[in-house]
């Protein structure tokens, strides 16, 4: 009985100081989890208000190029080449997501819910803003030769289109820095 009350009295003081030092060790993960997250939130913020800037800077050029087509929309000596010229190419603004993606591929965990969902709509929109993209330059670059009306209509309303997306992703992208 004396050689269990003494067990008791050695192991107590060790089962004591593993809890205690697993407690600072959550306490120490915890807050290089917040450092972390502070972090890389600050870094999403910045590249979210840069992708904001840049969309606020390419939309206009793109209706230029709208207005560009549709002062040349009936001139059959006008290709789709010499709009794209005059209108300098075609314009896509650069949405930054590498913040986002480095949490995403380590400690998504860590993020709630709401502001996840957030991020990944981003990402998915970016996405097809980019998917978009390709297409109206395939269509232009396949057609660059072209001066008929039907074709400059065609690159007009993928432009439009593509406005849309990127007033779209705008719009969530100040969303998401309100909060």
């Amino acid at each position: 009985m004396k050689q269990i009350g003494q067990l008791i009295k050695d192991v107590i003081p060790v089962i004591i100081g593993i809890l205690i030092a697993l407690l600072i060790n959550n306490w120490n993960e915890d807050r290089k989890d917040r450092k972390y997250l502070n972090q890389i939130f600050s870094s999403i913020e910045k590249e979210l208000e840069e992708s904001s800037k840049d969309i606020k800077y390419v939309i206009p050029k793109q209706l230029a190029s709208i207005d560009t087509i549709d002062a040349y929309l009936n001139n059959t000596d006008v290709s789709l080449y010499d709009i794209m010229i005059r209108a300098n190419g075609i314009q896509k603004p650069r949405i930054k997501t590498n913040a986002w993606k480095a949490i995403a591929n380590s400690k998504i965990e860590l993020i709630e819910y709401e502001r996840l969902s957030s991020l990944a709509d981003i990402e998915e929109r970016k996405e097809n803003l980019t998917m978009r993209i390709e297409k109206q330059m395939d269509y232009a670059f396949l057609n660059f030769e072209k001066t008929d009306r039907r074709k400059k209509e065609v690159l007009r309303m993928m432009i439009l289109d593509v406005v849309g997306a990127e007033k779209e992703l705008q719009a969530n992208i100040e969303e998401l820095l309100k909060k």
